[in-house]
């Protein structure tokens, strides 16, 4: 049951604009739930555990892709990627963006419409610009997240009548920063941002992990690369926990953290093969905790199935700005009249022949403090690519018993992001050939992927057996399959049409 709770989302837009419902939004980067409030056994993110413990945390959130810009896409749009146009990265040669109409539901002007001062700090990675654009960027070294927080500070703390908006995005624990050469090993672990010989960012007191007592999540390899990979990116979610712990400190300082919405969560799961750029589990499975301080209930964990499709409308819903029964703003963008007024884009493909008028996501403000409420009875995925050399399309039905994949390109090898290729976990295995195990498969599975996957979520929830060639399965596989064409058909999936040809 849905209870709706005395929250800024009840008020009117002139209340909204009191400068007592801010909204920090939080985003990692390649990182999977693991910290202590999702039972981690190692992970030592305090912050984050005292934040959930003071609010909601979600047990099923998930992101639509495991793709860096095409997930933020959908984090700042709710609308799935074949739908706001960003299939893959927006930088360099990729060169991926939304469409320019879009912009009728782009979470920061949308914000910023409904009375916010708006801010970015960190990882941007989505374009056009002018679609998602906020008022203010701050300068930061991403990884340097103590630092990153403290840059925030003037804005945070700013005397105005108006609420703000931050966003906030690390580059931790994304892989990058070289390697490990101390490391005894031949393939020499990545260090995902730390600095090497155990030097440390400033205000960071770095945290070093054992790579003999990490927990080796079920997709991957037990091996001393997995273990010594694993050990550098348990470091680098640390440091974000710091940068975290900062930013409650300048709103407590202030006498602003019981006037702050904080929203944390991840852009996608980990950067190893079998999460990032999969639809696996460890690629969709996020962390995502909520504290809204107007929430009486805290410390709720909740087995409500949510997606990113739903952040832009639950942050609008908390500035008051979300219609809830249409899934819309309450005042959306015109956006012939605001390109028009722009004199940009005017000859240009603008909407791909979609119209955006409402989000593929629901609000769940009104989920937050009750561990019973439910929202989503399935959520549906998708991936088209990651790098634009990347092209593999698959789309996901995924409810609490059973998960159907659909590889469209399945007769293609399965394609590799570069930092992914080239990881130690990952060639350690590949090059002793095709049968060497790899987490729940072979590395030959791994890239060679079947038209279909079917998993039973409640007996399988690793998805370490495909059922879909079980003729005690067939019917099942023919129901899975028609929710997931319905879905699609719900959702305009152009990808669609692949049903009728190859």
């Amino acid at each position: 049951m849905l209870v709706f709770l005395p929250t800024a989302a009840c008020l009117g837009a002139e209340d909204a604009k009191r400068p007592d419902r801010n909204v920090i939004f939080f985003i990692t980067d390649d990182e999977s739930p693991t910290l202590g409030c999702y039972g981690d056994p190692i992970a030592k993110t305090p912050n984050i555990d005292k934040l959930a413990a003071d609010g909601t945390v979600f047990l099923n959130a998930f992101a639509t892709t495991a793709s860096c810009s095409a997930s933020r896409s959908v984090v700042m749009t709710g609308l799935h990627n074949h739908m706001n146009g960003q299939y893959g990265h927006t930088h360099h040669f990729h060169k991926f963006s939304s469409y320019h109409d879009v912009v009728s539901l782009a979470l920061p002007r949308l914000m910023a419409d409904a009375g916010y001062r708006t801010a970015r700090c960190g990882k941007y990675h989505v374009a056009p610009e002018a679609v998602f654009h906020f008022e203010k960027t701050i300068p930061a070294n991403e990884r340097s997240t103590v630092e990153m927080a403290e840059n925030c500070r003037e804005f945070i703390t700013e005397n105005s009548e108006h609420p703000f908006f931050l966003y906030f995005a690390t580059s931790d624990p994304h892989r990058g920063g070289g390697v490990d050469k101390t490391s005894s090993l031949e393939l020499k672990p990545n260090l995902f941002g730390n600095k090497p010989n155990k030097k440390a960012y400033p205000g960071v007191d770095e945290v070093f992990y054992d790579p003999a007592e990490v927990p080796i999540p079920e997709f991957l390899p037990d091996t001393p690369d997995t273990r010594e990979e694993l050990a550098q990116y348990y470091q680098s979610v640390s440091r974000i926990d710091q940068g975290l712990g900062r930013l409650v400190e300048i709103l407590k300082e202030n006498g602003l953290y019981d006037k702050t919405m904080i929203v944390f969560t991840a852009d996608h799961g980990m950067a190893f093969s079998g999460g990032k750029t999969t639809v696996y589990e460890g690629g969709l499975r996020v962390p995502f905790v909520v504290r809204d301080p107007y929430e009486k209930n805290r410390g709720v964990k909740t087995e409500a199935m949510i997606s990113h499709v739903d952040i832009t409308p639950s942050l609008l819903d908390f500035a008051g700005a979300l219609d809830r029964e249409a899934h819309r703003p309450k005042n959306p963008i015109n956006a012939n009249a605001f390109w028009k007024k722009r004199g940009e884009a005017l000859q240009e493909n603008r909407s791909g022949g979609n119209k955006f008028n409402e989000y593929h996501g629901r609000s769940w403000i009104p989920l937050l403090g009750d561990p019973e409420a439910t929202t989503h009875d399935s959520i549906f995925a998708s991936h088209t690519f990651h790098e634009i050399q990347m092209y593999y399309p698959m789309r996901v039905y995924r409810d609490k018993r059973f998960k159907l994949i659909w590889n469209i390109a399945h007769k293609l090898d399965y394609p590799f992001a570069s930092d992914l290729w080239a990881a130690s976990s990952w060639q350690a295995q590949y090059q002793k050939g095709e049968d060497a195990p790899y987490g729940t498969r072979t590395v030959g599975e791994y890239i060679h992927r079947p038209e279909f996957e079917l998993f039973n979520m409640e007996t399988d929830p690793h998805e370490s057996l495909n059922l879909a060639n079980d003729p005690a399965y067939a019917e099942v596989l023919e129901q899975y399959k028609a929710k997931l064409k319905a879905k699609q058909k719900e959702l305009d999936d152009p990808w669609i049409m692949k049903w009728d040809y190859q």
